[in-house]
């Protein structure tokens, strides 16, 4: 199996190279929306970007990871394949979530892009040294973190307690909440996304069949909950329906 090219990463001029931190579409929402000045001039020198396109590996369980990183724009599935060697997707990349942690050197899950992918890169021992000195760095992490356990667990009760329906809701929630956050916004309203996942992605991660989600879709559809524009575009007629319709969704703040 071929390496993915961001397993030994390499500073690119690709797109975004020349963006600067205060642009950056995910500066208040990243590991780093607590730094300013000279910190933030230590990572704008530090960093580096990395492009994927979708469909393409950007790191494999169990490699070594000598970077981390925050996503830019687009989004990530994380997958992790069973000693049978089925492939369970355990979770979603998407922008502002940290790619690695500090202080581990391998890789947990395998990341591939779901759709065209940028990443803000650091080299981890950099990294690792300015977090030593950065409390608010560290500090920022563990919320993000802490966030993601949250989510985590918000996660098991969708799957294991909420019907197909309320689960195609709740993820349909999940992308508003974060299209809005990202843009400094509560979600209320009318609201056009497009989803990052196939249906049949959308299936592996809810624990449906690609024909329960393209049923379940229709029926949102048919009862005026959302309206459907091509393979993924999807308008929320309603952000307060959808809720309802997804039997109260929390992520527990990861979203928000």
């Amino acid at each position: 199996m071929q390496a993915p090219p961001s397993t030994q990463i390499e500073p690119s001029t690709a797109m975004h190279g020349g963006m600067r931190c205060g642009d950056c579409p995910i500066r208040y929402r990243a590991v780093c929306a607590q730094c300013e000045g000279e910190e933030l001039a230590v990572l704008e020198r530090m960093k580096f970007y990395r492009s994927f396109e979708a469909g393409q590996p950007i790191v494999w369980e169990g490699d070594r990871m000598d970077f981390v990183a925050s996503v830019v724009t687009g989004v990530a599935t994380l997958t992790h394949v069973l000693e049978d060697g089925r492939t369970q997707m355990v979770g979603l990349l998407l922008p502002s979530d940290f790619l690695g942690r500090p202080g581990r050197d391998q890789a947990a899950y395998n990341a591939t892009a779901a759709t065209g992918v940028v990443l803000c890169c650091f080299r981890r021992g950099p990294f690792d040294q300015m977090m030593q000195r950065t409390p608010h760095l560290a500090h920022r992490l563990l919320e993000m973190t802490l966030d993601e356990l949250d989510a985590a667990r918000e996660w098991m009760l969708l799957l294991g307690r909420k019907t197909a329906r309320e689960k195609i809701a709740s993820f349909i929630a999940i992308i508003a909440r974060r299209q809005a956050a990202l843009q400094k916004r509560r979600p209320a309203g009318r609201i056009a996304l497009e989803l990052p996942l196939t249906r049949e992605a959308m299936a592996v991660y809810l624990g449906l069949t690609i024909e329960t989600v393209s049923r379940q879709m229709t029926a949102l559809h048919r009862d005026g909950v959302i309206e459907i524009a091509g393979k993924r575009g999807v308008t929320l007629t309603d952000y307060a329906r959808l809720i309802q319709e997804s039997g109260g969704y929390s992520d527990g703040g990861k979203a928000a």
